[in-house]
């Protein structure tokens, strides 16, 4: 039985959001104005050289643990009050520091999409999300360009 989240209010949030992320993405932007081609390869084996180390804090991360305490109020599992969705431009392979890190910190998020590059505005409807939480200003500003719910800050 598919899980019935319309009664779910579901926050899709990115993962450099949710998490400090910035030296990485900084390492990749610096690699990318060096050489595109090598720019991948060189933040891959970063992440997964680090894919066991957690991630540091994001400006996002209080706020989910905030609203994931509301799930100890729904009357019913089946229909909880909030659900959170990490989206992340990382690919799978370089997502899982981020999935660790989940685990790590022992957050209620069991849902989650890597789209290797692309924008993940294109999975909102996919995955019912009602607020798009991100630091990536141009997924913001397509999310509100499109005049389509969800909201996005």
């Amino acid at each position: 039985m598919p899980l019935d989240l319309s009664d779910t209010l579901v926050i899709g949030i990115s993962a450099t959001a949710l998490f400090d992320l910035s030296e990485a993405d900084k390492l990749f932007r610096t690699e990318f104005a060096k050489d595109r081609d090598s720019a991948i390869d060189v933040y891959r084996r970063y992440m997964l050289e680090r894919e066991n180390e957690p991630l540091a804090t994001g400006t996002g991360l209080p706020l989910v643990r905030s609203l994931l305490r509301l799930k100890h109020l729904s009357p019913d599992e089946q229909r909880p009050l909030v659900e959170v969705v990490v989206m992340s431009r990382n690919s799978p392979e370089t997502g899982l520091r981020v999935l660790n890190t989940i685990r790590h910190l022992k957050l209620d998020i069991t849902r989650s999409v890597f789209t290797g590059g692309e924008s993940v505005v294109d999975y909102l409807d996919a995955f019912d999300v009602d607020l798009f939480l991100t630091t990536y200003a141009k997924d913001a500003q397509r999310v509100i360009d499109s005049k389509v719910w969800p909201a996005a800050f």
